[in-house]
């Protein structure tokens, strides 16, 4: 292992927990006992194997002197380094390409996966109004290639709760708003995600810290990823997630029913489509 460094090229995030898990086993190790002295859960390493989760410098490092692997995954953290997401962001974006099932709480604006290429862009500059031009372009190029996710006609299952807020709130123009809702709306008549929409009148709820996401994998423990202001922290602790698994629960029994919701979010993008026209 020591001599051979990963392409690159082929996914080095599985590689390397491929390789990862090799070298345990040979080592005779467990995921807990491998977990302890680096200070993180069995679980955490079962990630980093699964390919879930990027493996950072300073684990490296010491996983190279735990197993004895002459700095093979200290050499190869160079290739899992590069995102084209911001940091607070990378490990959630990767996790999500690994993910079976996405459940997203959205309180402010349509989630990224979901984002037409004119409100994206109307994000952006909303972010950072000052930023050149090749910028904006390369941010939204990016996240639209997360959407491509949803090119695969089953997998993930993507399942969206849409504060009204979101529904509600002028992000560009009308027009911008009228094409954003019917991409969405034209997305769940084709069965491809799942959406409600949790109404004003819902009133109090469950998630009125900020955004929320849940990720489940085929062979590796779930995650939750809560955001804010240019910061984000994905959650791998067991009570955690399952804490914030049950507060997405009560999400999804205030919201609207899909049908209810499908009905509002095109009755909200005619309302749109028309009052541009007026």
């Amino acid at each position: 292992m020591a001599g051979k460094n990963l392409d690159p090229s082929s996914s080095p995030r599985a590689l390397l927990g491929a390789e990862l898990r090799v070298a345990r086993e040979r080592a005779g190790l467990s995921q807990a006992e491998l977990g302890e002295p680096l200070f993180v859960s069995g679980s955490f390493i079962g990630q980093l194997e699964a390919g879930t989760r990027r493996m950072h410098i300073e684990f490296a490092r010491q996983i190279d002197d735990i197993l004895n692997t002459n700095g093979f995954f200290v050499r190869n953290c160079g290739a899992l380094a590069k995102s084209k997401y911001p940091n607070h962001f990378a490990e959630a974006a990767e996790a999500e390409a690994e993910a079976k099932t996405i459940r997203e709480y959205a309180p402010l604006a349509l989630p990224g996966m979901l984002q037409t290429e004119a409100y994206a862009r109307e994000v952006f500059l909303a972010y950072q109004p000052t930023a050149v031009e090749e910028l904006i372009t390369e941010l939204v190029t990016n996240r639209l290639d997360r959407a491509k996710l949803l090119s695969d006609p089953t997998t993930p299952l993507l399942w969206c709760v849409l504060d009204e807020a979101v529904l509600r709130r002028i992000v560009g123009s009308r027009a911008v708003m009228a094409e954003a809702l019917r991409h969405i709306a034209a997305l769940i008549r084709t069965r491809r995600i799942f959406v409600q929409v949790l109404p004003f009148s819902a009133g109090a709820h469950s998630s009125m810290g900020g955004t929320l996401k849940l990720m489940t994998f085929e062979d590796a423990p779930p995650l939750a990823y809560v955001q804010g202001n240019a910061i984000g922290v994905l959650l791998d602790d067991p009570a955690t997630v399952a804490r914030h698994t049950l507060t997405y629960d009560l999400l999804t029994a205030n919201a609207l029913s899909p049908r209810k919701s499908l009905a509002l979010i095109e009755s909200v993008a005619e309302d749109y489509e028309h009052d541009q026209h007026a």
